[in-house]
């Protein structure tokens, strides 16, 4: 496949995935994600006065808990209604961060920019996964710290997406987004680049109503599980309902309150050269 080819088919396909992430409503999604995000600021270890820059920050959870602990933070993310809702949370907490819209692979900043560079379940599901990689390592400077947090192939999210690609199929060109928390998958992508990467593996509680809950408030609202019922028709979006069901039941436990899930994540961090 030539470049000129391979390029018109990642442009499309990140097309494609920016029409996912802005269809449903990721805002009544996004809060399970803020222990993933607080959880990778913490492990990173942010100083006030560090450069920080949130990678495909979507309603901005790393970069707000960057920025309350005096980190200068910019968020980038390619979803515009996502950056509204991240400046109004800025703007009632009093913090100014500053939220700019770009793709992961066409990050808008000089080389060696930041000091700590972040995304937190977001660049993993990039389109064009080297060159992410790559504007990652460029924008962040000698001696800084990358940190990259991602739901495991082995995990619940890894399970649901699983389901979602049986019922319809990837588009061309799309590569797993569960690499990403693959430690030598981002060895590889990042040769050359970084040295001492290291990982560690954490779970975060989910709590829902039933297994039923989560699938129907998944459908409605989860970018890449409503635009996958979307393609099908009513036989196969019922049969999808039923596996995010059945997985969900299969996955977690009840408690007498409803149902339990603990869904895997791995952060994986790095020094850049």
């Amino acid at each position: 496949m030539s470049t000129l080819t391979t390029t018109t088919v990642l442009d499309e396909l990140r097309a494609k995935q920016q029409q996912v992430w802005s269809s449903g409503d990721y805002n009544k999604i996004a809060a399970i994600t803020v222990p993933v995000s607080e959880f990778l600021v913490d492990h990173v270890g942010v100083r006030p006065g560090s450069e920080v820059l949130d990678i495909a920050t979507g309603t901005g959870h790393a970069a707000l808990a960057t920025a309350r602990q005096g980190a200068p933070t910019t968020g980038v993310d390619y979803v515009p209604a996502l950056l509204d809702i991240a400046r109004r949370r800025a703007a009632a907490e009093q913090l100014a961060i500053d939220f700019v819209e770009a793709p992961a692979e066409k990050l808008p900043f000089a080389d060696a920019s930041f000091d700590l560079t972040l995304s937190a379940i977001g660049v993993m599901f990039s389109a064009d996964h080297d060159t992410a990689a790559a504007e990652i390592a460029r924008v962040t400077r000698p001696g800084g710290r990358i940190g990259l947090a991602s739901w495991t192939a082995s995990g619940f999210v890894g399970g649901m997406l699983g389901i979602v690609g049986r019922h319809v199929a990837p588009p061309p060109g799309a590569k797993s987004p569960l690499r990403w928390a693959d430690e030598g998958v981002v060895t590889d992508l990042f040769a050359g680049s970084v040295e001492h990467v290291r990982s560690v593996t954490s779970v975060v509680t989910q709590r829902f109503a039933s297994a039923e809950a989560f699938a129907d408030m998944f459908l409605a609202y989860y970018g890449p599980t409503h635009m996958a019922a979307k393609k099908l028709d009513a036989e196969g979006r019922d049969a999808l309902r039923a596996d995010l069901v059945a997985h969900a039941a299969a996955s977690g436990h009840a408690d007498g309150n409803g149902l339990v899930c603990h869904w895997e994540f791995r952060v994986i961090t790095a020094t850049r050269l």
